[in-house]
């Protein structure tokens, strides 16, 4: 992806409306190019992965029109969008944002749940956590030529997202991790993307990944790469210290403290955008 390019298409074609991953957003923010583009008004839904505050604060800093949105490729793919109700146009900008950066409410004809293990409700109570499993008239039917993964994924007749998630008092969904990318360690789970939107908040951090590495004495251990801001300098105690402090707060375990930190000037991304979190933990796993 060129920023220039892109950003060049936008204001020549005077596009309203686009969809992306939070890591092209990123890289067109940070281009010097986007003092030449006036993206007042602009509306776009960020999908792929969790929408950082920090992304979304700068974003609306530039009059953007910014929330998430939610799906995946079997559902064809959106699921939800966190817009704001017309009720909450007198939030401050800190309310705002975290609401536009949850996965959000259902669209309509989606039928969406928060479940265990064994298919029943977790989501009774505001902040209970489960898969989210569900239903609507545009999911795949299944997998070509598998017809066991097929199963696995409409299980008690419900799309089965692997996603990790709960529902707020207000019905706004949150995923807290994909099952598989949560760390387990110390007895408790800890989601890598709370942890990398806390790192992620520190204003010299570009971009991070967190991802579990195998420990001997606590199951598995955070570890977070980080790729600074240009010009910027940081070190492994400040990030250790801005974590340590949400901890302090009860915003996330004190087990979610980094083990180890890595600086590097890119973090590996599939093909579409997304951070290579298999790659990752094959790369960095000793």
């Amino acid at each position: 992806y060129e920023p220039p390019m892109l950003l060049n298409l936008l204001k020549n074609e005077k596009v309203t409306f686009s969809h992306c991953v939070p890591t092209i957003l990123h890289m067109l923010l940070s281009s010097p190019a986007i003092k030449e583009v006036d993206l007042n008004g602009w509306k776009v839904i960020i999908g792929g992965s969790l929408l950082p505050k920090a992304l979304c604060k700068a974003a609306m800093g530039l009059g953007i029109d910014i929330f998430a949105g939610y799906g995946m490729s079997e559902t064809c793919p959106i699921l939800t969008l966190a817009q704001l109700g017309p009720e909450m146009t007198g939030l401050g900008i800190d309310e705002e944002v975290a609401i536009r950066c949850k996965t959000g409410k259902p669209i309509p004809l989606v039928d969406l749940r928060i479940v265990d293990p064994e298919m029943r409700d977790t989501d009774s109570d505001a902040g209970a956590t489960g898969e989210i499993v569900v239903r609507a008239p545009w999911l795949t039917q299944g997998y070509l030529k598998d017809p066991e993964g097929s199963k696995q994924l409409w299980a008690g007749g419900y799309l089965h997202t692997s996603d990790v998630a709960s529902r707020d008092e207000k019905g706004y969904v949150q995923i807290s991790d994909r099952i598989k990318d949560v760390i387990k360690t110390g007895g408790e789970w800890v989601s890598s993307l709370a942890l990398e939107d806390i790192i992620a908040q520190h204003p010299s951090v570009g971009e991070t990944a967190v991802i579990g590495r195998p420990d001997d004495k606590w199951g598995e251990r955070p570890m977070a790469l980080i790729v600074a801001k240009p010009g910027a300098t940081v070190s492994e105690e400040e990030i250790r210290a801005h974590v340590k402090d949400y901890a302090s707060r009860g915003v996330i375990s004190k087990f979610g403290v980094p083990e180890k930190i890595l600086f590097v000037t890119a973090i590996e991304k599939t093909s579409v955008g997304k951070l290579d979190k298999k790659l990752l933990r094959q790369k960095y796993a000793q």
